[in-house]
């Protein structure tokens, strides 16, 4: 992979299988200064070909592919000559993962349901370690340039939301196989239906929960939330 310079954007290729989360995903990349998202592939078979065919400097992975896992996909692109950094896209929270993928180029993580602000600030990060070029002065200044990929805690979530309980709602309806309202994740989680469509909503926004009128009811129909896999 060449280095990008100042001049163009880094080049990122959305790895997805779900079409909603991929979409989002490319939406996010484009919206962050120096990013370009130049494409997309839902299965680990499409990656392949995208790279061979346009230069790429940054895989966006979602590990759990339908063809290939996602570390499995990067080792095959590493023995290919592929070099392009991984940033890898997950709800697994396998340390054992976490591990392996450093020897195969996932320069960060991002663990789902994540927010724009999320995703924004490890491409700020890995913009900033990716422009670090020429000779280090000392130990200091090696620090300093792997210490950019290293998030300062946890991103912030919107005003009023705890991760706690969101993990709750998050547990909640990726247990449910055919989704649930707010009303139903209210009772599974003991918050009030206000609440846990702010939760809803939030996971909405992220990519992670779709949504759709549930009809059959007297009344105005409420809103169904069902979980996007991935």
């Amino acid at each position: 992979m060449s280095t990008p310079s100042p001049s163009r954007d880094i080049r990122v290729l959305v790895v997805e299988d779900d079409p909603v989360a991929a979409d989002a995903h490319v939406l996010y990349v484009g919206r962050v200064p120096g990013f370009t998202a130049v494409g997309k592939a839902h299965t680990g078979a499409e990656a392949r070909r995208a790279l061979d065919r346009m230069p790429v400097d940054l895989l966006l992975l979602d590990l759990h592919l339908p063809d290939v896992h996602g570390l499995q996909l990067a080792r095959s692109l590493r023995a290919a000559g592929h070099h392009a950094d991984v940033i890898a896209v997950t709800s697994a929270r396998d340390l054992t993962v976490v591990r392996e993928g450093v020897s195969l180029g996932v320069v960060q993580y991002v663990l789902k349901p994540f927010t724009f602000a999320t995703l924004r600030d490890r491409l700020v990060r890995y913009a900033e370690f990716h422009a670090a070029a020429g000779e280090a002065s000392g130990q200091d200044e090696v620090d300093r340039a792997l210490a950019t990929l290293r998030a300062p805690g946890p991103a912030a979530l919107p005003k009023g939301l705890s991760a706690p309980t969101l993990e709750r709602v998050t547990r909640a309806l990726r247990d449910s196989d055919e989704g649930l309202t707010a009303t139903g994740v209210a009772e599974a989680v003991g918050i009030s239906r206000i609440t846990a469509r702010r939760y809803l909503e939030h996971l909405v926004d992220a990519g992670r929960a779709g949504r759709s009128p549930q009809y059959g009811q007297v009344g105005r129909p409420e809103l169904q939330y069902r979980w996007v896999k991935g």
